[in-house]
């Protein structure tokens, strides 16, 4: 008869010293209104085990060994990207059958949890030390400043990309360690190529790129579009125009247009992509919807943390 419930060790303790006092198997299960078969089965376990407590090796044996548990542990920490069935098949190969859904549970015990990885630029050594560079020399820049700031740049955004779902292990707070983000570059097709500007008020002014951008596009869209955007995100008289160092930012052209422009503008394309990147594009919606003040802000409010 499968057992119903583990009765405590002070209720134990009890049947036992009843049982030693004289009283019968019957007795003292009315007397504890517990069944008689339990009773039988405390004592007959006192007798032969000397103890009422709960001996060690009960219930279901573990499916994996702590020698694979660490061998999980390693895998995903080297390689993020690894699938559950992937490390099932490793597992089988060398004799262990368990299922991925074994897998998966031991490793979120671990700490380890399959996300969607975010996507970042993919940057090169040099890409890396202009960054550092600019986040070093604005640490300490007031989050006033931020607020009268004119982030500006092109991002292409894949109308019918890849749409396969990708997934990390990782632990909590461990999101943009390199590893585990996904670097975003120029693949699938039906994409379009946008410019679009945004400061902490808000967006304002998106527009698409017809072929291939060259300076004087880009100084046509700037003339065409930045100047209402101060006025619509309420810069002020005394705000930054911000842009990255692409050659059609800072050809001697552009430049003459735009005299004093900030070195580094990550940010905008990459609000671009999270947002309107996440999924197919619904025409009957804005990107003034899509990407809130609130986001703006939120963003903004952490390059002054």
């Amino acid at each position: 008869m499968v057992k119903s419930r583990e009765w405590s060790r002070k209720t134990r303790e009890e049947v036992i010293t009843l049982h030693r006092k004289g009283n019968g198997y019957k007795k003292i299960a009315k007397m504890l209104n517990i069944p008689r078969e339990t009773i039988g089965s405390i004592i007959r376990k006192f007798k032969a085990k000397g103890t009422v407590e709960t001996l060690p090796g009960r219930g279901r044996k573990k499916m994996l060994t702590s020698t694979a548990v660490r061998y999980l542990k390693r895998r995903v920490e080297k390689s993020p990207r690894v699938t559950a069935e992937e490390l099932r098949k490793h597992l089988s190969d060398v004799g262990t059958e368990v299922s991925a859904q074994t897998i998966r549970r031991t490793l979120r015990n671990e700490g380890l949890h399959a996300r969607t990885p975010r996507r970042t630029p993919l940057l090169s050594p040099k890409n890396k030390k202009s960054r550092l560079q600019y986040a070093k020399s604005h640490v300490d820049k007031p989050q006033k400043f931020w607020d009268s700031v004119l982030w500006t740049d092109e991002t292409k955004l894949e109308l019918f990309g890849p749409m396969d779902q990708r997934y990390v292990w990782r632990r909590k707070n461990k999101v943009y360690e390199e590893k585990n983000t996904l670097p975003t570059v120029k693949h699938g097709g039906g994409s379009i190529m946008l410019w679009g500007c945004f400061a902490s008020a808000g967006t304002w002014k998106l527009q698409r790129v017809q072929g291939t951008m060259n300076s004087l596009q880009y100084q046509e869209i700037l003339d065409h579009n930045v100047m209402q955007s101060v006025t619509n995100l309420r810069l002020g008289r005394r705000w930054t125009f911000q842009q990255d160092n692409d050659p059609k930012h800072t050809s001697k052209s552009t430049r003459a247009v735009v005299p004093n422009p900030g070195p580094q503008g990550p940010l905008t394309g990459q609000i671009l992509q999270i947002t309107m990147g996440k999924s197919r594009p619904n025409p009957a919606i804005t990107e003034q919807q899509i990407i809130t003040p609130v986001l703006c802000f939120r963003y903004l409010a952490n390059l002054a943390c």
